[in-house]
């Protein structure tokens, strides 16, 4: 795809073409960007650290909240939830 050297926006801009969601650990991006103005939904996965160890505890519940997820919405799929 060649999205390894995109900025936020660009890499914004380049998913909003090609996907219906972007998922990902920056829980900073919303602070950075305007992510609600992109056609897309995010979803920031908050694992008790970024270690795909405690990621992959959050699939089941990610899977389950996807097809609640609309473009231009912000969604946070947390470990603290899951207690």
């Amino acid at each position: 795809m060649g999205w390894l050297s995109s900025m936020d926006g660009d890499l914004l801009r380049s998913a909003e073409a090609e996907f219906e969601a972007l998922i990902t650990t920056d829980k900073n991006l919303s602070f950075q960007q305007n992510v609600l103005s992109f056609g897309l939904a995010v979803v920031v996965l908050q694992g008790r650290t970024s270690r795909l160890q405690h990621l992959r505890e959050l699939v089941p519940r990610l899977l389950q909240e996807l097809p609640n997820v609309q473009a231009g919405m912000l969604h946070t799929v947390s470990w603290r939830a899951l207690s």
